[in-house]
């Protein structure tokens, strides 16, 4: 059967352990309070899909940061794989070689060795590929943020030039425009996920992220879901099946 495969990498609150860190514990939790896209494990669980979900918080191990610093730009602020500053820019953590190396061993790489297998799972059985990265954002942007613009879209979806069909694109801002929801294109995060082996190289892989402003499903601030969260749901429900088609 072929399936869509559903990367969602933000959705845990959890540290596996505290080594490194230089905050109290009750400073951390509220750093991962504001950096987790609470819920989304649950706003994006479709049948027949794959899901390839992370364990640990990003707070820990972002799965969404290239490898190599040097080729992260969220790390010249201290975000990079391994965060080591909060948003505030206050020390979080101190990251030796040491302790890099097992995190990206025991994490980071058993993480991505799953999200290369369902990828290669669905090449060799269909010879097609197709990952919708699942992700969601503040209504106001967090200090750190790229995009420091106010106004942010209901929705936003990230595109690759190589790995996103233009097609997908065209359905995607049909849908939300027929719902009347703002949608970003690649704004105010823009990309999407793809296993470094096929990133550039393989064209059947296929690759969208979709965001979900939380003040459409969050009680923001908090990890409480709204009065809003069934009905946004039910959206991000229907984006699913829209990207399915594409399959």
């Amino acid at each position: 059967m072929k399936k869509l495969i559903l990367h969602i990498p933000h959705a845990s609150e959890k540290i596996p352990f505290y080594e490194g860190f230089v905050l109290p514990k009750e400073r951390i939790t509220k750093e991962v309070l504001k950096l987790t896209d609470w819920h989304t494990d649950d706003l994006f669980d479709a049948a027949n899909c794959e899901k390839i979900v992370a364990d640990f918080s990003r707070v820990f191990c972002d799965p969404e940061r290239f490898p190599d610093d040097a080729q992260e730009p969220m790390a010249k602020v201290g975000m990079g794989v391994l965060y080591t500053k909060t948003d505030d820019d206050e020390l979080m953590r101190v990251a030796t070689p040491t302790l890099r190396e097992k995190i990206m061993k025991q994490h980071y790489s058993k993480h991505h060795s799953k999200l290369k297998n369902a990828v290669k799972t669905q090449l060799q059985a269909h010879n097609k590929a197709l990952i919708l990265d699942c992700h969601s954002f503040p209504s106001t942007p967090i200090q750190k943020s790229q995009d420091k613009r106010l106004s942010r879209p209901d929705f936003n979806i990230g595109t690759d030039n190589f790995h996103t069909p233009q097609n997908l694109i065209d359905k995607s801002v049909a849908f939300f425009k027929e719902r009347n929801l703002s949608l970003g294109v690649d704004y105010p995060f823009k990309g999407s996920i793809v296993p470094l082996e096929y990133y550039q190289k393989n064209k059947n892989v296929a690759s969208i992220m979709l965001e979900v402003n939380r003040k459409l499903y969050l009680k923001e601030g908090t990890d409480e879901k709204s009065a809003n969260y069934q009905k946004t749901k039910a959206i991000v429900q229907a984006y699913i099946d829209l990207v399915k088609t594409e399959l």
